[in-house]
């Protein structure tokens, strides 16, 4: 479908089927959605390239709602393309429909969850990434964007990466309607305002009127044209356009019209046109990379490695047996030690410099492109980006993060270095797994299990060297646990991961030279946790258990193994060690003690736990 006439209708079509959609439940964002259709009927009736029949074709272009507010407007695309029934459309927000307030990939044409304003634009970065140096292929991302949403940082974050990266398969349009939630935009109409910023950023950018067809086409033209940089469509537009009882009012945001039949015999009464979406011009296939047989690093027993160190090499390894494997890192890879897998396989190395939040997009980006993404950082500046983790998981996304220089353990950075909250906040995200390995063979075994885990995948690594203490080839299971020292006579069950769980064992063996004798388990799997392998150990050692963390003691290690006590019949005390007061700079063993949780107060906190 080009003739703009017929794609004028189709337009007024889609305003008039955001209102029905919204109607129903009298809920949603119908003028949202009305200001924006004609941006739309444009794009699908004859720019975007989409066989909507298999939309796992590689070649597919792909369309992205960072305001995902206007799902009503999308959800009737896919009506007028014919994926979708007029029931699905009318079932909009109701109890059991695919087609929720804001977009999921519950529906199989969505490749992410929209709706916390700021993120698709940042994640079609990382699709465009995907499409310029990993598959290779021509398609196209295409992003509306609402003009709210250009106040969040993660845009600019997003601005600034596509330009330098020459995204010209990228096209941001930004709806321009001038009105927010609760009154005008920050710029309003101004269009100059975004494009001059953006034009600043290295975009290419061109200002319109979003309801000349006209106009549209030929900035559609001019954005496909350009090379060497994205392009941003800036229109103008009229929230609620076509209704003059909502049209450019403040105070119809989120709303459905308060009255549906009259908006719709004003809009021009309803329509059942059709639109022909071109498919694919190209038929390629995927670049593929170059592998061999995977050979994970090999440490021997009493080697002092940092797990950090083991991470890097064991991502290098990874990344030769699997061309899926792509790494981003937060320009700190030479700490993260993701600078080993960018020396190997430069090609699938992602420097996002200190830009967190479009790191942890990037890497959704990939996802979707069906690349198994690694992104590093420290663990406190992941904490910048958490919003992106929890719509990672609403996107069903499968990713792995990696966090270094966790806990007071640090020592001399001082707090503002120390990921002391990562494991409360990762466990907290829905079905994410979190892994905290104690040794460098460990460190490499658990890199590859994350590689085929499912959902958002978090690997906590430690600054200093630890011993090693496992030996290459032992085995480790995502939901598992070891028991690390053992005897028939163990009184208390003392629980620990990571650099503390060295700590734990030195106090085992100095309790043991006092008759004391306490069985050590490394519970290397935070989540999914062995609560049965917990269980077993504390019936055998008393019902006395001792964690250990170099945590908060809100929401880390304590927390998940007392979950595992929460509900049984036997009765079992679980006593907490863990960082309580703010810490400073100082050395790492200093740090450690002043905190408590060092092998002296251990031990200290066993022996208690013992006589009690």
């Amino acid at each position: 479908m080009t003739d703009l006439q017929e794609l004028e209708e189709v337009g007024q079509q889609l305003r008039v089927d955001s209102v029905r959609a919204a109607a129903g439940p009298n809920s949603g964002h119908p003028t949202s959605s009305m200001s924006a259709a004609d941006l739309m009927a444009v794009l699908a009736g004859k720019y975007l390239h989409y066989d909507f029949s298999d939309p796992e074709n590689p070649n597919n272009d792909h369309l992205i709602f960072s305001k995902g507010h206007a799902s009503p407007l999308l959800y009737s695309i896919y009506k007028a393309v014919g994926v979708a029934s007029d029931e699905d459309l009318l079932s909009f927000r109701t109890f059991g429909s695919r087609y929720e307030g804001h977009p999921t990939p519950i529906l199989p044409w969505v490749d992410v969850a929209t709706g916390s304003l700021g993120q698709g634009l940042p994640i079609g970065v990382g699709v465009a990434l995907a499409g310029k140096r990993l598959d290779r292929l021509d398609y196209r991302v295409w992003v509306l964007c609402g003009d709210s949403e250009m106040a969040e940082g993660s845009m600019w974050e997003a601005f600034e990466h596509a330009a330098h990266a020459g995204l010209d398969n990228l096209t941001a349009i930004i709806d321009v309607n001038r009105l927010g939630q609760r009154g005008e935009t920050m710029h309003g109409w101004d269009l100059d305002s975004y494009i001059d910023r953006a034009r600043a950023f290295g975009w290419h950018a061109i200002g319109i009127d979003g309801h000349d067809l006209a106009a549209i086409d030929a900035a559609y033209a001019e954005a496909v044209e350009t090379t060497g940089k994205p392009t941003v469509i800036v229109a103008r537009t009229l929230k609620g356009k076509g209704v003059k009882a909502v049209e450019d009012q403040d105070g119809a945001h989120g709303k459905a019209l308060a009255d549906r039949d009259d908006a719709i015999e004003e809009l021009g009464g309803e329509r059942n046109l059709h639109i022909d979406v071109p498919k694919p011009e190209s038929q390629g296939t995927p670049h593929t990379f170059e592998t061999g047989e995977l050979e994970l690093p090999r440490y021997e027993l009493g080697e002092s490695m940092a797990t950090r160190k083991a991470y890097g090499a064991a991502l290098a390894a990874l990344g030769s047996a699997r061309g899926d494997i792509v790494a981003l890192d937060g320009e700190v890879s030479n700490s993260t030690n993701a600078e080993t897998f960018k020396d190997a396989h430069p090609e699938r190395f992602f420097e996002m410099y200190i830009a967190e939040q479009q790191l942890v997009a990037a890497a959704v980006g990939l996802s979707v492109r069906g690349y198994t993404p690694f992104a590093s950082s420290f663990a406190a500046f992941l904490a910048r980006a958490y919003d992106f983790v929890r719509m990672a998981a609403v996107s069903r996304a499968d990713i792995c993060l990696v966090g270094s220089h966790v806990g007071v353990s640090i020592g001399e950075d001082g707090p503002s270095q120390m990921g002391l909250e990562d494991i409360a906040s990762l466990r907290a995200v829905y079905g994410s797994t979190v892994l905290y390995p104690c040794d460098a063979n460990q460190t490499a075994a658990l890199v590859a299990l994350m590689a085929d885990t499912k959902g958002i995948r978090y690997l906590r690594t430690t600054r200093g060297g630890t011993p090693v203490i496992y030996e290459p080839d032992e085995s480790f299971e995502i939901g598992g646990s070891k028991v690390v020292r053992e005897s028939d006579d163990d009184q208390a069950v003392i629980v620990s991961a990571g650099i503390t769980l060295h700590e734990a064992v030195k106090a085992a063996e100095a309790l043991a030279e006092e008759g004391i004798s306490v069985r050590v388990v490394d519970c290397y799997s935070v989540k999914p946790i062995d609560a049965a392998g917990l269980r077993a150990a504390a019936r055998a050692a008393g019902a006395k258990v001792l964690t250990v963390e170099d945590h908060w003691p809100e929401g880390g290690l304590g927390d998940a193994v007392l979950e595992c006590f929460a509900d049984s019949d036997e009765h079992t005390r679980v006593v907490k060690l863990a960082v309580r007061d703010m810490p400073t700079s100082g050395k790492p063993d200093e740090l450690m003690a002043a905190a408590g949780i060092d092998a002296e107060h251990i031990a200290t906190a066993a022996r208690k736990l013992v006589t009690r």
